[in-house]
């Protein structure tokens, strides 16, 4: 028997130029149990195509599962924020802040000058130092006054030594 016509319809098939209907006379003819030894490597696809279309993917209580999931009610957790919790980045972000005003003016106090300028000159630190002590001149005066009998009214402060 000559196949001719069914070889010509594989090749247009391959090449996507067949119509549904010549689809559909391959598939028919695939599904013989007689068919060409030439032509049995093509039987498992169209074959395959064929019953796929026919078998039910879904079983017959799928809809039942589906609508009993939807009907379901959805419990929602709410959960209550506190205004401090709402506020929380706000307070880091101002901490934040804080911390970087407070080190940049920490920075710029060794640097600055008597007359309030900035500038690099140690004769501003030698004049904020040259100041006396309150804890060196307490401590001074308590050893005088309790190696001598002078009243601590009597004591004048004495400067700082360079």
């Amino acid at each position: 028997m000559d196949y001719k016509y069914i070889k010509q319809l594989l090749e247009r098939y391959w090449v996507c130029e067949t119509s549904l209907e010549e689809e559909e006379i391959l598939r028919t003819f695939f599904s013989q149990k007689e068919v060409p030894a030439e032509l049995e490597k093509y039987r498992a696809l169209f074959v395959y195509a064929h019953q796929e279309a026919t078998q039910d993917a879904l079983g017959s209580d799928f809809d039942a599962k589906i609508i009993s999931m939807i009907d379901e009610p959805v419990t929602v957790k709410a959960r209550t924020i506190r205004l401090s919790e709402r506020l929380m980045p706000l307070f880091k972000a101002a901490a934040v802040v804080a911390i970087i005003l407070t080190l940049s003016n920490a920075l710029q106090v060794p640097f600055m000058t008597s007359n309030g300028s900035t500038g690099t000159n140690t004769a501003g630190v030698e004049q904020v130092q040259q100041g006396v002590s309150v804890a060196i001149g307490d401590s001074s005066k308590t050893d005088t006054m309790q190696q001598s009998s002078i009243l601590p009214s009597e004591i004048q402060p004495t400067p700082m030594i360079k």
